[in-house]
């Protein structure tokens, strides 16, 4: 398959995450933030990445948005559809994943279609069906306490099959282990969705050359990096991106557990740091100008603003305020001191949470970019086209190193 490979991821820190696994592909990628208008401009690329906020929306309007987002990509000569879902295959037995696989395969060819979370370089696999966070089971990691889509269940196909009445087929470690032509038999013998195992790069690259030619294919960003492999040898070479420079920021939302190291990191090595408590002021505008006036007095370079908290603190803001209204002050409040952030001359910001990068991104109105230099693994710097807005760092709650957020802000 030589068109144009579209993707459809349902949060933005996904999108980057698989937008970079294409880069490093060998793909030239671009990113935008929502269905781009019809006349947008499109530098010369290999790749599309669509970023939608459609992970924890009611499953109509993520089915809506993924129908839009696909029809934009075939406009566009897609002729591959990728669909992105986290590496945890965050969803409840509403959805989302499997309303929106449903909406994608009727408006696809027939087919099966492939699929697998498995993403190794975050320690993310797939083994007898059941998906392994490290060496820790799903349902027995920080998964299992997510305030939106708690994982409490492992097993991927018990879990696809509560949100679909489509059939779901799992073929094990064991047919993959026997190469490219046995899983080729077991996949053509299957309809609906076929998760397959898949441990190593190794076994992402194999099932990206045997789904190189599929309409539509599913998973994180490890199968995405398989199917980029498959298709690079007919792609133009991809120039390296240098790494961007200038004033820095970072703006922390996420509690995950990585994320809270990565932020008593930057507080450890003396960084200024100013934590956001919507309990004590949840008026997002003031609460931003709180925290623009706290920047405004600052000497030291690449502070951080986090409202980053332990699972019991998050617990008592959301019994507090409600999850919903804790939610809408935050991502207002960070929308508007990041606008504020790159009023005053930040030229590089850095993100770290989904719904965080969300706020962000509709907050300085970014559409898109193209993809350049990773800061980690799955965490690249998005250039904006054709305007002045800074370099954005966009960052999943569990990736990085410790040092992350301090590195990616540093001179």
């Amino acid at each position: 398959m030589t068109g144009t490979l579209g993707a459809i991821a349902d949060d933005f820190t996904g999108a980057t995450d698989v937008a970079a696994a294409f880069r490093r592909g060998g793909l030239r990628t671009l990113l935008f933030f929502g269905v781009p208008p019809e006349d947008e401009a499109t530098p010369p690329h290999d790749a599309i990445v669509i970023a939608l906020k459609s992970r924890a929306i009611p499953a109509g309007e993520a089915v809506a948005a993924s129908l839009e987002a696909v029809r934009w990509l075939r406009n566009r000569q897609a002729e591959q559809i990728y669909f992105k879902y986290c590496s945890t295959f965050d969803s409840t037995p509403r959805g989302n994943i499997g309303p929106v696989l449903d909406a994608l395969s009727q408006a696809s060819p027939p087919g099966g279609v492939v699929m697998t979370p498995s993403s190794p370089e975050h320690g993310r696999t797939q083994y007898q069906g059941h998906l392994f966070v490290g060496d820790t089971l799903l349902a027995e990691s920080p998964m299992r306490d997510h305030p939106a889509t708690p994982m409490t269940d492992s097993h991927l196909p018990r879990l696809l099959r509560a949100q679909t009445d489509t059939p779901v087929a799992l073929i094990t470690h064991d047919v993959v282990r026997r190469g490219e032509t046995a899983v080729r038999a077991a996949i053509q013998s299957e309809t609906g969705y076929v998760l397959v195992d898949a441990l190593t790069e190794d076994d992402l690259r194999l099932l990206g050359r045997v789904a190189v030619n599929s309409p539509l294919v599913a998973g994180a960003a490890g199968l995405a990096a398989g199917l980029a492999a498959a298709r690079a040898s007919t792609a133009p070479p991809v120039t390296e991106a240098p790494t961007p420079t200038g004033p820095a920021a970072v703006l922390s939302g996420s509690c995950s557990a990585r994320t809270l190291e990565q932020v008593a990191v930057m507080t450890s090595l003396g960084r200024p740091a100013y934590r956001l408590d919507p309990v004590t002021t949840p008026d997002p505008d003031a609460l931003a100008a709180e925290a623009l006036a706290w920047y405004d007095s600052l000497t030291a370079p690449g502070p951080l603003v986090y409202s980053s908290s332990s699972p019991a603190d998050l617990k008592r803001t959301q019994q507090e305020l409600g999850v919903a209204r804790s939610a809408e002050i935050l991502e207002k409040a960070t929308g508007l001191i990041a606008v504020g952030l790159v009023q005053r001359g930040v030229r590089r910001l850095v993100a770290a949470g989904g719904e965080t990068s969300g706020a962000i991104v509709t907050a300085l109105d970014v559409h898109g970019g193209v993809i350049g230099a990773e800061a980690a693994p799955g965490v690249p710097w998005i250039h904006p086209v054709g305007d002045d807005r800074p370099a954005l760092l966009l960052k999943s709650g569990n990736f990085g190193d410790p040092d992350l957020l301090a590195t990616a802000s540093g001179s």
